[in-house]
């Protein structure tokens, strides 16, 4: 379903301190801006089968977010190939794909067109959407008056109203109240039975003992450890003490 074939990923990063657009064209005009290279991933490669559920985990700056976007498809590696097969639904950001000044419905319209659902699909669900992310007192207003939980909430019920073949999931389920992470995870599980590949990046080595069956751990852009959960996770957990 996913397979991963010695990826990396590097960005160029300029060591000045510049604030601006027009110190940026002065120094470079000067020849004075200096840039070093940051791998963000080191040949990376691992397969996920067809229905496999795989947890990611690693600190902060591991490499985890960059993985899933590469992965999603919104970048491209510096080195190296994914081949993914089957549709793909990505929750990455909090938020993104979303208008600020647009209410919650418009929203829905908004970004569930731009994962790819007809608007008469997305009318057909609406009420599952607005009923899933108990919502329906707020649906009229700007989601800019939203907190990060009530996003959240939206972004998820719109993802998850259909059974996509892979769902990659970053951190999204760690936010909001106990209620809604529970509720949360009954929907995964229910899709997880239903055949869907799922790619889940979490600090939370509960959730990951809870929902996954394999776990990947990433430490600083390398892939440190692969395979039963429990070994990693136990693993990461001596590491880390």
């Amino acid at each position: 379903m996913i397979t991963l074939n010695d990826i990396s990923m590097n960005f160029t990063l300029a060591t000045d301190h510049v604030t601006n657009l027009k110190e940026f064209l002065v120094h470079m005009a000067k020849g004075k801006l200096a840039f070093r290279e940051f791998k963000a991933l080191e040949n990376i490669s691992f397969t996920v089968n067809k229905g496999e559920v795989v947890g990611i985990i690693g600190a902060n700056g591991a490499g985890k977010s960059t993985l899933l976007k590469i992965i999603s498809g919104i970048m491209t590696p510096t080195k190296g190939n994914v081949e993914v097969k089957g549709t793909i639904s990505p929750m990455l950001e909090l938020g993104a794909g979303f208008d600020p000044d647009l209410s919650a419905r418009e929203n829905i319209f908004l970004n569930g067109a731009v994962l790819g659902y007809s608007k008469s699909f997305l009318q057909s669900k609406y009420d599952e959407i607005v009923e899933f992310s108990e919502l329906a007192d707020f649906i009229e207003n700007p989601i800019r008056n939203f907190s990060s939980g009530m996003i959240m909430r939206l972004a998820f019920a719109i993802a998850t109203v259909v059974d996509p073949d892979v769902l990659i999931i970053d951190e999204i389920l760690s936010v909001g109240d106990a209620h809604f992470q529970k509720k949360s995870e009954r929907r995964m599980k229910s899709m997880i039975t239903g055949g869907t590949t799922v790619l889940l990046v979490s600090h939370s080595l509960e959730q990951i003992r809870s929902l996954c069956q394999r776990t990947v751990w990433l430490n600083k852009g390398r892939l440190q450890m692969a395979g039963r959960v429990e070994d990693v996770c136990g693993a990461y957990e001596e590491f880390e003490r």
